[in-house]
């Protein structure tokens, strides 16, 4: 019909014509392809699991734990894979998930939990913004220690303000160095802080030889990786940022500073503490299909498989969903730019 018509009309308005049926039905089939019921969509497809850490890491562990399980609870059923992309702290993957991989739910980031904050400072290398990513939810918030080994004889905050003790860190933008260094700044605390350390591993192997007196490191690693050191009383927790709980009874260093404004800029530098282990996917993913993957997220978080081999691992659950995870994600990026750019030195 509508070829039959353009016989009797000019050739500039058949064109126009024809530019405007073929969008439409280009706009119908886009619009088909994100109505596509989800489980038609996942069904013979791979969900590639991406984690910026080498292959043993806590995060490396988590991701693989949770895409051994994810996949029973999609509608579709796919299958899953786990890739490590290691570079620049977590930032390489989270870039390539943000401007490379696809937008369609078929890959998901665990998102360092540093990133956000390195966003809201202005870190060199930062293409992704954290608030436009679809959170799918943590497997638990992280509580950060301030310890001190107990040759030592340093136990609390007023120790650390009498006498200089040397803290191994990693890297400048880590909570190794953020934390020893906010109390520094803000508690009056003495520390020497080196670092250079290529892991949390080596930084314990130089604790144990005397190189260093104490280290940052979440409660839930020590429980993992140091159970013994905790037992035996190795290690002296000075203070933590995060909830107090039933096994760990230490001040927590935001309760103690001066401010608000010091609350807040505590809040940015050690924010991954609030992220923990998050999982994300890009923007632009379907949101029926971004509905799923936090569905499922939460299904494992409840999977009594998933729990029995996480609790085998020493690995603590207490998720957050996506939803509230977004909103913490928000309150990063929405800090006062006057706060994050006194924050900024205690993460470049």
């Amino acid at each position: 019909m509508l070829l039959r018509r353009a016989r009797l009309m000019p050739d500039v308005l058949v064109a126009s014509l024809m530019v405007v049926w073929l969008g439409d039905a280009s706009k119908a089939q886009a619009q088909k392809a994100q109505a596509q019921p989800v489980g038609d969509f996942y069904r013979g497809k791979t969900l590639s699991m991406l984690v910026g850490v080498g292959v043993g890491g806590e995060f490396d562990l988590l991701t693989r734990l949770l895409a051994k399980y994810i996949g029973r609870h999609i509608a579709g059923n796919p299958s899953t894979v786990t890739q490590n992309m290691v570079g620049a702290s977590g930032m390489k993957v989270l870039n390539y998930l943000y401007n490379q991989a696809p937008h369609d739910g078929t890959y998901v980031v665990l998102v360092q939990p540093a990133l956000p904050a390195a966003q809201v400072v202005g870190l060199p290398g930062v293409q992704y913004q954290v608030e436009k990513l679809r959170w799918l939810g943590t497997i638990a918030p992280s509580v950060e220690t301030m310890v001190a080994w107990h040759a030592t004889g340093v136990k609390t905050i007023q120790d650390v303000r009498e006498r200089e003790i040397v803290i191994g860190a990693t890297a400048r933008g880590s909570n190794t160095y953020g934390l020893p260094a906010l109390m520094n700044e803000f508690l009056g605390a003495r520390f020497k802080i080196v670092t250079g350390y290529a892991s949390g591993t080596q930084i314990n192997l130089a604790m144990e030889r005397g190189e260093v007196d104490g280290r940052d490191n979440s409660w839930a690693s020590w429980k993992t990786t140091k159970p013994d050191w905790i037992k035996e009383h190795k290690i002296n927790v000075i203070a933590r940022f995060g909830p107090a709980g039933a096994d760990l009874d230490a001040p927590a260093i935001d309760e103690m500073v001066a401010s608000a404004d010091e609350r807040r800029i505590i809040e940015l530098v050690l924010s991954g503490a609030q992220l923990g282990r998050p999982f994300a996917v890009a923007p632009g993913v379907p949101a029926e299909r971004v509905a799923a993957l936090r569905a499922a997220f939460d299904a494992v978080m409840r999977d009594a498989d998933f729990l029995a081999e996480a609790k085998a691992l020493n690995f603590e659950v207490a998720p957050i969903g996506g939803e509230a995870l977004q909103g913490i994600v928000q309150r990063v990026v929405n800090t006062p730019s006057d706060l994050a750019s006194r924050a900024r030195h205690f993460l470049e």
